[in-house]
């Protein structure tokens, strides 16, 4: 079993979804002690956004690629490996402003490659990376799930929507949210988001 490990939170050791992320990784650990685990940390090692000349460097001549854009392509190239090597990915994905850090959008970016992980048939878009299976430790600093606030969700909701393209449907959600509420709700909110991951050993 490949295990790909993404954190994005942008708080070091003061973020929930790292926290969470790598109580995720330990139980899998656990479960399949042969398991190899590749962790990438997105915001130590952020990715750069793409830009026109990443995308035309993909049909040029060697020569004719600077020596930045050429490693830029080369990292991308680990990037999509890793995400294809892997049988289950573990994201974590704090809730910014709505949506989900930059960060972790450049990295999806980089793993959204047309005739890799997506194609174009006559029936419509066909997802390549099928066979896997993602959970999202997501963290909400308010309550998203349900009630009015669902409406501005445009983090798991993306998540979902962007995962199924690429042809990964088995999608599990570990979400601890109403953080910033009190301190108390914090607590609260932690604390059923490890039950949630301890039920999944359990079940």
């Amino acid at each position: 079993m490949n295990i790909l490990h993404i954190d994005s939170g942008i708080l070091g050791d003061h973020s929930v979804s790292r926290r969470l992320t790598a109580a995720v990784a330990a139980q899998l650990k656990a479960e399949q002690a042969k398991a190899t685990v590749t962790y990438r940390d997105l915001v130590a090692n952020p990715l750069p956004h793409l830009s026109g000349a990443h995308l035309m460097a993909a049909n040029a001549k060697p020569e004719d690629v600077d020596s930045e854009i050429a490693a830029d392509v080369a990292e991308n190239q680990v990037v999509l490996d890793e995400f294809l090597a892997a049988d289950t990915v573990i994201l974590g994905v704090p809730m910014y402003n709505f949506s989900l850090p930059s960060q972790l959008k450049a990295w999806i970016d980089r793993i959204a490659v047309a005739g890799k992980t997506f194609r174009y048939t006559a029936e419509g878009p066909e997802g390549l990376a099928k066979g896997k299976k993602v959970i999202i430790v997501s963290t909400r600093g308010g309550h998203y799930s349900a009630g009015p606030a669902a409406a501005m969700d445009h983090q798991e909701s993306y998540l979902r929507a962007v995962l199924g393209f690429l042809g990964v449907t088995d999608v599990e959600v570990v979400r601890a949210e109403g953080l910033n509420l009190s301190a108390d709700s914090k607590i609260q909110a932690i604390s059923e988001a490890e039950r949630t991951i301890s039920d999944r050993a359990a079940a």
